[in-house]
């Protein structure tokens, strides 16, 4: 499934309902930030009761390209944020080492890592001269647990998939919800998935953009905040609504709201590996504010990157000292708060985006309703026009 896949449920905006001061970019999406390209690839197949290596199959892989070339032969300044490290991202030693990411971001289930690794791997191979003979690569792959709605033990995500959403990865709108690596997520006790935002800043008279894109899978439904609005709260008040919160679990019986987020914060703003760990957990406060806490079987992983084109690590350079520019530290303080109204809004775009969907052995994950949601605030009277 291509990135531009039009939506068909409302976004957050679109009901009137804003995160935050400030601006968007044109897309609201991570795409926003000059060079940056998603694919996804989404697997749907059978319906049913479970059986392993047959289906029902609710699940994807996300691929996100840092800049408009190969983030191998330019590497870019990255830094990983751990809030609750029950996940993994691969690749996190090295960025830590380093300060640099050299290959494209790619999401998907628990079980399906290897996979997807490999395929990047093979992907790179194809494209890179010298990679696995002079040089080598260690590709990031992200993940979260999709196994209430998807048969994950029967590995459904192929290597040939990860290519496909890496070669297929495009600029403009951002498909969100049910799609790639978000398509069996779970989401505050709702269906969940793929959402992204951004913002723009102005630092000394020149404009740059912050996205995010978030893969969620996390939450219990009475934490949920919309803007401070207790919304998770205001829904399950309602007998009806409780029923749809209760089949919507992670699992039948869990009422923990364990899960898991993967954040990639993307920038064009000239940031050091130092400075883009500070926006990590900035992120972090994004999540806070729609409720997550952060739960002891949650893995809350961070990825942040600048692509600024001043900062890039060209594999060619052999010079023996390199150059870069950075932000001064006194001016983080507007990008700090891009990054966390972006995270929000990213998380909610998810959960709106999101369709209901059936999968093994019927469980069936339900859409945040968006009327009642436009109730609820309205009520609280924080709905207006959000632009």
């Amino acid at each position: 499934m291509p990135a531009t896949s039009p939506p068909t449920r409302p976004r957050l905006r679109d009901l009137g309902i804003a995160v935050g001061t400030l601006p968007t970019g044109s897309l609201n999406a991570i795409t926003d930030v000059p060079g940056v390209r998603v694919g996804h690839q989404t697997i749907v197949r059978g319906d049913g009761p479970l059986i392993v290596g047959d289906g029902p199959v609710r699940t994807g892989v996300t691929a996100i390209h840092p800049h408009e070339g190969s983030a191998f032969a330019a590497a870019v300044p990255a830094a990983i944020g751990v809030l609750n490290g029950a996940g993994e991202i691969t690749g996190r030693s090295q960025v830590d080492e380093m300060g640099v990411l050299e290959s494209p971001i790619l999401l998907t289930n628990t079980f399906s890592v290897g996979e997807v690794h490999r395929g990047c791997v093979e992907w790179l191979s194809a494209r890179e001269p010298g990679l696995g003979t002079h040089s080598f690569v260690i590709p990031v792959v992200a993940e979260t647990f999709d196994g209430t709605l998807n048969d994950i033990a029967g590995q459904h995500v192929r290597r040939q998939h990860a290519v496909a959403a890496l070669e297929g990865a495009t600029g403009g709108p951002v498909a969100e919800g049910n799609v790639g690596g978000g398509t069996g997520m779970i989401l505050f006790g709702f269906k969940g998935g793929i959402g992204t935002a951004s913002r723009l800043v102005t630092v000394g008279g020149v404009t740059s953009t912050v996205g995010v894109l978030i893969q969620g899978n996390f939450g219990d439904a009475n934490d949920l905040l919309v803007e401070g609005v207790p919304v998770g709260r205001e829904l399950t008040a309602d007998a009806s609504d409780l029923d749809t919160i209760r089949r919507g679990r992670r699992a039948e019986g869990d009422t923990t709201g364990d899960g898991s987020v993967i954040v990639v914060i993307g920038t064009d703003l000239p940031l050091s590996d130092r400075q883009l760990g500070r926006l990590c957990r900035r992120g972090m406060l994004g999540l806070g504010r729609t409720g997550a806490t952060g739960r002891n079987y949650s893995g809350d992983l961070l990825l942040a990157f600048s692509n600024h084109l001043a900062n890039r690590v060209e594999v060619a350079n052999r010079a023996p000292i390199l150059t870069s520019v950075r932000l001064h530290d006194r001016e983080l303080n507007i990008v700090f708060q891009a990054v966390i109204e972006a995270t929000a809004e990213a998380v909610l775009n998810a959960l709106l985006a999101a369709d209901t969907m059936t999968g093994r052995d019927g469980i069936t994950a339900r859409a945040l309703p968006a009327d009642r949601l436009a109730e609820v605030m309205g009520r609280y009277g924080r709905l207006g026009s959000a632009g």
